[in-house]
């Protein structure tokens, strides 16, 4: 550990870079992606107080938890993780869950103190924490703030009692907006929200009530997101036995739409499928996950994707985790990781990744950050002479032009089904490589 004095002035230091960040630069964070010493750090909280009826997410809910010991091993996992994918600098750390509001600041401060130990964890990098409404009084979440987080993502989820009940949630709209207005003023230009949309029974008019009203309250970033009914949820259940009307997808297409115009009239600029940002209020963690670029998962059933160059390895991996606590923790006292599965990423499913989520972004993928993972077989070479990418350019959904490969607005709203086209599109090029030269771009 280090000295405590050390982490007052890292948190001191990264509140004064943050301020002068948001004041002075107001862009798009630059593309970290294969920077191999550069990478991102998530750290998985997996308990809850109780388990929303719409989520399947790596979370449980324990009789008690001996804090110590989860915090000793985050702290051990970090240090093994940051020494074998040779990481020399941590550019974000985000907590998630899970429910890490439930953990003590004291853990948060730990795990900062641990990666500024075995890393650069400079003084700007961005540190968010997901916070429940009900487990987060001002008290709580000022903790978090000298412990050093310096951004808070809130599970707000809706701002109607019913629809909350529905959910699972613990909180109720009123305790939801209380929490917003504490985290505002404690962390100003830093708060997000989430709000879902999609709900059974939900209805067009009274959702875009609700995000109007969230406007009155939320801060400079707000993230919408469809319900997805997961097998083995309480809410599919109660779906598949006729307690609940099934979700309109037409309904929720149209809640999404119109989501989209009440938001950029707002002054919200959509910088990703389901994100929206004004005055710089991006989130620079996830902006990296959809550059692509590596990112280290700590905690049980955490993901990665990173090269681990500092134990020899030559090629990307994707990670994961032991998922079921107790079982990680004795695996980390034993071995100094938890990790369960080691996949590694060949160079088409590194391109399929880079063209999945670069796609999801408003600038999707410029040939520049494209050249960086495959510098022969240019975005005009995969994608210049298709009928069917004309075809989605015709319609106004997909662009390709000396920027790069991106979705229009309107092409963002149904990026799934243009990924039918584009993938098999990459995959069928790729197939041909092999067995003929490829075209000068």
């Amino acid at each position: 550990m280090l000295p405590r004095v050390r982490i007052r002035d890292w948190v001191a230091a990264a509140k004064a870079a943050q301020r002068r960040h948001r004041a002075e630069d107001a862009e798009r964070p630059k593309n970290p992606v294969l920077q191999s010493q550069c990478a991102a750090l998530y750290v998985h909280w997996p308990y809850c107080e109780k388990r929303c009826s719409y989520c399947n997410f790596n979370k449980y809910i324990p009789r008690g938890v001996e804090e110590a010991v989860v915090r000793s091993c985050l702290v051990t996992e970090a240090q093994t993780l940051l020494q074998l994918s040779g990481v020399r600098r941590v550019n974000s750390v985000f907590f998630g869950g899970g429910t890490p509001s439930l953990a003590s600041p004291h853990t948060v401060a730990a795990v900062l103190e641990a990666v500024a130990q075995a890393a650069h964890l400079p003084a700007g990098a961005e540190v968010t924490l997901e916070a429940n409404p009900t487990s987060s009084p001002a008290s709580r979440l000022a903790a978090f703030g000298t412990a050093g987080v310096n951004r808070l993502s809130i599970g707000l989820q809706s701002l109607n009692d019913t629809e909350l009940q529905l959910l699972g949630r613990t909180h109720s709209a009123s305790e939801a907006l209380r929490t917003l207005a504490e985290a505002r003023r404690l962390f100003p230009g830093c708060v997000s929200v989430d709000l879902m949309l999609g709900l059974p029974a939900q209805q067009v008019g009274p959702w875009l009530g609700q995000l109007q009203e969230l406007l009155n309250h939320c801060d400079d970033h707000v993230s919408l997101y469809q319900l997805s009914l997961e097998r083995g949820t309480a809410l599919f259940a109660q779906v598949q036995q006729g307690a609940l009307p099934a979700p309109d997808p037409e309904l929720a297409a149209e809640m999404y739409q119109k989501g989209q115009v009440v938001l950029r009239d707002a002054g919200f600029h959509q910088y990703e499928v389901s994100n929206f940002a004004r005055n710089g209020a991006l989130s620079t963690h996830n902006w990296n996950y959809w550059q692509c670029g590596q990112y280290l998962g700590i905690g049980p059933g955490a993901h990665g994707r990173f090269l681990p160059q500092g134990a020899g390895g030559q090629t990307r991996e994707a990670r994961i985790q032991t998922l079921e606590p107790d079982n990680w923790m004795q695996e980390v006292k034993l071995f100094g990781h938890g990790t369960r599965k080691r996949v590694p990423l060949g160079q088409l499913e590194l391109l399929e990744e880079v063209l999945a989520m670069g796609l999801r972004t408003d600038v999707g993928i410029t040939h520049q950050h494209w050249q960086q993972f495959e510098p022969q077989l240019t975005l005009w070479n995969v994608f210049g002479t298709s009928k069917e990418v004309k075809q989605l350019q015709e319609q106004s959904l997909l662009l390709l032009d000396h920027r790069g490969l991106r979705c229009s607005w309107e092409g963002l709203a149904v990026l799934d089904s243009l990924l039918l086209t584009l993938l098999p599109r990459l995959q069928e090029v790729w197939q041909q490589r092999t067995s003929s030269p490829v075209p000068e771009g």
